[in-house]
């Protein structure tokens, strides 16, 4: 009996050798598009979490174009990664990454931004976790509405300021659904100022709003809707430098990133009202969770992962943050 109980408990020490042993050997790759900014700066540190709790290496990669991108999977591939989760920087390089992954044997999955086929429509064989970004931007349109009604303003007297990017179909996506609400609430189609920006960042928002606004100078009150908050945050800046006022602005941003936070704890309110905070934990821990079960013990993750937002501004944004 005693011979029987020794031989137990050294079978289960082994396998929980073995368990330990096959949890650090686990490698997953975490490629992101922008990798200075503070969203994806959130991701890595979350999966990088995650890996502290199940015992994986996350090695991280920034891969800002297509090269980058092919060239990350082959290093992953050589530093013995059995899988890696990405946020493309084209979300037409799609069928080129699941070749290259494929033909290095590693598993993957998709972050934020959904690969789309040379059809133009999203691979739905690709696992995938994303922001539901049309239902993210009726938010910021609901609330515009409800900001314009609780001041009073008539809708014949306001522009909109339409920060777009559609060269990313998630940020046409989350501008598409703001602008939708509004004309749906009624909002008049002549006053929306369609603003393309070239880059997806506050300058870019400052340029694209700029010459919207010079264009429509006879107009004394503003809405501003984009895809994310420097889309926002660049046309509160110019409209602030044509002398505009917080009364005169209502500008609802999305992420919840630092630039919103930065904005609630200025001294005296800005322009820039709210933004819908996106959980970049989720993005970033549940992910790279996801992939860790699906290498190490074969649980496959589910095909399709859509996450929602919270309204955040200057009265709940610290509770929201803590």
């Amino acid at each position: 009996m005693k011979k029987l109980l020794l031989f137990v408990l050294s079978v289960v020490m082994v396998l929980g050798v073995v368990s330990i042993a096959g949890a650090a050997d686990v490698k997953i790759g975490f490629l992101v598009k922008q990798p200075e900014e503070a969203w994806f700066q959130d991701e890595w540190r979350y999966a990088e979490e995650a890996g502290e709790d199940y015992g994986f290496e996350v090695i991280k990669i920034g891969t800002t174009d297509g090269e980058k991108v092919l060239s990350a999977i082959d290093n992953l591939a050589a530093q013995g990664a059995q899988g890696f989760i990405i946020c493309t920087p084209d979300v037409k390089l799609g069928p080129a990454i699941k070749a290259r992954a494929d033909m290095q044997g590693l598993k993957f999955m998709s972050v934020d931004d959904r690969f789309v086929g040379s059809d133009e429509q999203p691979m739905e064989e690709v696992h995938h976790m994303g922001i539901s970004a049309y239902n993210i931007g009726k938010l910021v349109g609901k609330t515009l509405v409800e900001q314009m009604n609780e001041m009073g303003w008539d809708y014949d007297e306001v522009g909109y300021l339409e920060m777009t990017y559609n060269q990313l179909p998630t940020i046409a996506e989350r501008t598409n659904g703001a602008t939708d609400v509004l004309l749906e609430k009624g909002f008049p189609e002549a006053n929306r100022y369609e603003s393309p920006m070239k880059t997806l960042d506050t300058e870019g928002s400052f340029n694209a709003a700029n010459i919207t606004i010079t264009k429509h100078s006879d107009v004394d009150k503003w809405i501003i809707a984009g895809g994310n908050d420097s889309s926002v945050i660049g046309a509160v800046r110019a409209l602030e430098g044509q002398g505009f006022g917080a009364d005169q602005v209502i500008g609802i941003g999305i992420n919840g990133s630092n630039f919103a936070i930065n904005e609630f704890e200025k001294n005296e309110p800005t322009g820039f009202y709210a933004s819908v905070k996106l959980s970049a934990r989720q993005h970033g821990y549940e992910t790279a969770e996801l992939m860790y079960k699906w290498i190490a013990e074969g649980e496959e993750p589910p095909k399709v992962t859509w996450t929602a937002g919270t309204l955040m501004h200057r009265g709940n944004y610290e509770e929201l943050m803590d």
